[in-house]
């Protein structure tokens, strides 16, 4: 598989944030594909993924990229930038946190086989995202 393909369904993958169709998510992913990122408690695997990308948008109103950097080696893509959206409200990591507009600088690592996600991994500024929001405050 080539680097432009892998990075070709990093996208697609990344479109899916939101989506009421996640029928492409088994095309994108291996059956036994780790999430990395997902919160304890979550079903692992596509199934946790899965639940993820559905309850995300209804969650964080997800923006998407205000600004992106991608880069791809071999099996390997990474996104770099920042995110934004509208947090609609409620427990965010254990802290009430009031509904408003974030942006925070995100990372994201996928290792692909056969041209398709095997891993995922997210570095995620949530600290930033909570100052926003009003959920913590600095002394």
């Amino acid at each position: 598989m080539t680097v432009d393909l892998n990075r070709r369904t990093v996208e697609r993958f990344d479109a899916l944030l939101g989506s009421d169709d996640l029928s492409a998510l088994d095309e994108l992913c291996t059956a036994d594909m780790v999430n990395h990122a997902l919160a304890p408690g979550r079903p692992a695997g596509l199934a946790g993924t899965r639940e993820f990308l559905t309850n995300h948008g209804a969650r964080f109103g997800d923006t998407g990229w205000s600004s992106l950097t991608v880069v791809a080696e071999g099996d390997f893509v990474v996104q770099y930038g920042t995110r934004g959206g509208w947090w609609r409200g409620g427990d965010l990591l254990g802290f009430d946190a009031p509904s408003g507009h974030y942006s925070r600088d995100v990372a994201f690592m996928y290792r692909f086989v056969d041209g398709k996600i095997a891993e995922r991994w997210a570095i995620r500024d949530d600290l930033t995202m909570m100052r926003q929001l009003g959920a913590i405050t600095t002394a």
